[in-house]
């Protein structure tokens, strides 16, 4: 009986190992089938074939990988390389987008700017020093332009010409965007203009001339009245006011920004 079955385990095992070998023994004679013509390359133009398909279903799409770094979800991705807020002095090249905003803010109240572009671009190239602009993601919002005096009143000189070392910085102008009004800005830009100031050593007061309704926007400030200003322009008139500062480091202040 063992016998017997040894022989029929013997006739399994030659049946199963001469297919195996002849199916290897098929394999080796297609690819020596191949032509020099066709070559092995042949295949993997076929698999190249296979895989051009699959790239045009429009469900396997190359796609670039995005991903955000270790503890940043993509919604807190900063979405520019800009600073969000940035205050500097003023170049030549900021003056159009300063006349512009000027002119938004005054013609409409007054019919008159206090500079004229020229004008703008007369004191950023003197005086750049004695500006200072508001920048939100690269655009001006805010901002104030000034220029030495050296006298104890604002003459009509004072609208044109700038005196180096002088001990007080006369305050032209001081405007906000239309969009970005309502929010506090101007008394923001004028608070951090002042402390500016107040790191010029020669500098000792700042002046300016306002109309009336501006008066106490000013006080809140910190300006006091000096009295009429002896400048007219056409029908308005002005009152001046100054600004003791006396040189010193930074005052602090929750301004929020």
């Amino acid at each position: 009986m063992k016998s017997l079955l040894d022989e029929i385990c013997c006739c399994l095992y030659q049946k199963v190992w001469g297919a195996q070998r002849t199916e290897c023994a098929s394999s080796s004679s297609k690819r020596a089938a191949l032509s020099p013509s066709q070559p092995a390359w042949g295949v993997a133009e076929q698999k190249g074939s296979m895989a051009a398909a699959a790239t045009a279903s429009p469900f396997l799409k190359h796609f670039a990988l995005r991903y955000s770094p270790a503890g940043v979800s993509p919604a807190n991705r900063r979405r520019h390389t800009l600073p969000a807020s940035e205050f500097r002095n003023l170049s030549l090249t900021d003056a159009l987008s300063v006349f512009e905003i000027e002119r938004e803010a005054f013609i409409s109240v007054s019919g008159e700017c206090p500079l004229h572009v020229d004008e703008v671009r007369h004191f950023l190239e003197l005086c750049p020093e004695l500006s200072l602009g508001w920048f939100e993601e690269g655009r001006l919002v805010a901002f104030v332009i000034g220029s030495g005096w050296d006298k104890d009143k604002l003459s009509q000189d004072a609208m044109t010409i700038h005196v180096p070392g002088g001990s007080t910085v006369h305050i032209h102008v001081l405007a906000v965007h239309h969009k970005c009004r309502q929010q506090g800005k101007g008394s923001i830009i004028l608070w951090r203009y002042l402390q500016y100031l107040r790191c010029l050593p020669t500098v000792k007061r700042a002046v300016l001339m306002c109309e009336d309704f501006l008066i106490p926007f000013y006080q809140k400030a910190g300006f006091r009245e000096i009295g009429p200003s002896d400048i007219a322009v056409g029908p308005l008139t002005f009152t001046e006011m100054e600004y003791p500062l006396g040189g010193g480091a930074y005052l602090r202040r929750n301004s929020g920004c």
